[in-house]
């Protein structure tokens, strides 16, 4: 026994100490063994080799080095830190600054919707204020009499207009029973000798009337063309400015009531009273604006529309008189003096091809 021991402290001594082999340790298995390095795994091997009860040998807790397989993890793979940037030199790649600007356009939108929701809320009280008689409007009685008469000015177009239509309607079927019965006295007139004076000469009567007035259809046609130009786009062209201007004056007493009720003591902030200012501003400027365009277009409305009235009406004028006191003659120098392009009272309608 005393040999052994002596053996093994001999054996101690020449294998090296453990400060000097601490670089030599070895992360185990994934059990948590630490596995040694081959000099001081071999001398222990060997040592244990001979106990029968302690374990020792290849099979025990310290096996050989090259029977487990060995892991580096001196250098771990991280994970990304949410802190770090997206790629490697700093710079935002194309998605994330797509994404940035999706951003941008979402919370313009947002914006844009926020301020209009206010706007139409302030605009919607204003006018149900006002209907209960609780606001006062901004008035301007001058200006509100022209738009009241202009708007009756076209009412009263538009009923000319359908009265119109509706004579020039009936008078196209009277020229077209005139037409169609010139021709049955004219087939008649072939077919009957001992008549055929008598309905040559009615035949003849009905192609002069359906010759004058289809003269007469022409100038309604015009009259209706003009007038329906005056009413449905000079005169609406200037009351859609009209409905700009009246929303523009909603807005202004919307916003003008807001700073009359805003009390500076009262204001939680110096940059909320700035601001009502400012938009009180804005919407003023916006009113008369829209005011003075509205007196300008109202101006040059009525200079125009009394000079295609003028015309107009003289043209039918004359040429019913001349229609139904029969004179053809002028009829026709009517026509030509508005320089109306003047229908072939007996042309044949072409085929679909040639239209």
């Amino acid at each position: 026994m005393t040999d052994r021991e002596r053996s093994i402290h001999e054996m101690l001594k020449d294998a090296p100490s453990l400060n000097d082999s601490c670089g030599a340790v070895h992360t185990g298995t994934e059990g948590g063994s630490l596995v040694l390095g081959s000099a001081s795994s071999h001398s222990i091997a060997g040592g244990g080799g001979g106990g029968g009860g302690g374990g020792g040998g290849v099979g025990g807790p310290f096996g050989a080095p090259n029977s487990l397989p060995l892991r580096n993890h001196s250098a771990p793979t991280t994970p990304m830190s949410p802190s770090s940037p997206p790629s490697g030199n700093g710079i935002l790649s194309p998605t994330d600054s797509g994404s940035g600007s999706i951003i941008r356009t979402s919370a313009s939108k947002i914006d844009s919707l926020k301020n209009w929701s206010i706007s139409t809320y302030k605009c919607t009280r204003q006018i149900m204020l006002e209907k209960l008689g609780k606001s006062q409007r901004t008035v301007d009685s001058e200006l509100e009499a022209q738009i009241e008469q202009l708007r009756e000015t076209q009412r009263k177009y538009l009923s000319i207009l359908r009265l119109t239509r509706a004579f020039s309607s009936h008078f196209q079927h009277v020229v077209v029973t005139q037409h169609a019965l010139a021709d049955s006295f004219a087939d008649l007139a072939q077919k009957n000798p001992e008549l055929q004076k008598e309905f040559t000469c009615n035949s003849e009567t009905q192609r002069n009337l359906t010759k004058n007035g289809e003269l007469l259809l022409n100038a309604l046609n015009f009259f209706i063309s003009s007038v329906n130009t005056l009413c449905n786009k000079t005169i609406d062209d200037t009351l859609l400015t009209i409905r700009q201007y009246e929303t523009a004056r909603i807005e202004f007493d919307a916003y003008r009531m807001d700073l009359e009720n805003t009390k500076p003591e009262l204001t939680p902030s110096a940059a909320a009273l700035e601001e009502t200012q400012r938009s009180y501003a804005q919407h003023k400027e916006q009113y008369e604006k829209l005011r003075s365009d509205v007196a300008v277009k109202m101006q040059f409305l009525d200079e125009n529309r009394i000079k295609v009235m003028h015309k107009q009406l003289i043209l039918l004028h004359n040429a019913i008189a001349a229609y139904f006191s029969g004179n053809a003659m002028a009829l026709e120098s009517t026509l030509k003096q508005f320089n109306i392009k003047l229908k072939s009272p007996n042309a044949v309608t072409g085929s679909w091809l040639e239209q």
